[in-house]
């Protein structure tokens, strides 16, 4: 499968602008994976780990987000985040 375009913004600046196998996003309403090809969808996050996987099997890394929403649309996944640590 392709890979999915992932950005994490803050107010401040571009935190990330790469290519990765999937994201697990704590949304508000229960954590969910984003992959390439997923429908569009916009969520608010919870103060939670974003998880990010590079590749497929691989481990992933986290990073702490707080406050924000997530948009997930045919051109990738968008994470805009009011705060983020890590």
């Amino acid at each position: 499968m392709a890979d999915l375009h992932f950005e994490l913004v803050t107010p401040e600046r571009l935190v990330r602008s790469e290519e990765v196998h999937m994201v697990v996003v704590p949304g508000s309403e229960g954590e969910f994976g984003a992959m390439a090809g997923h429908a569009p969808v916009v969520a608010t996050l919870n103060d939670a780990e974003l998880k990010i996987y590079k590749t497929a099997g691989a481990a992933p890394e986290s990073i702490r987000v707080s406050g924000g929403f997530a948009e997930m649309s045919d051109k990738g996944l968008t994470v805009l985040a009011e705060s983020v640590e890590g």
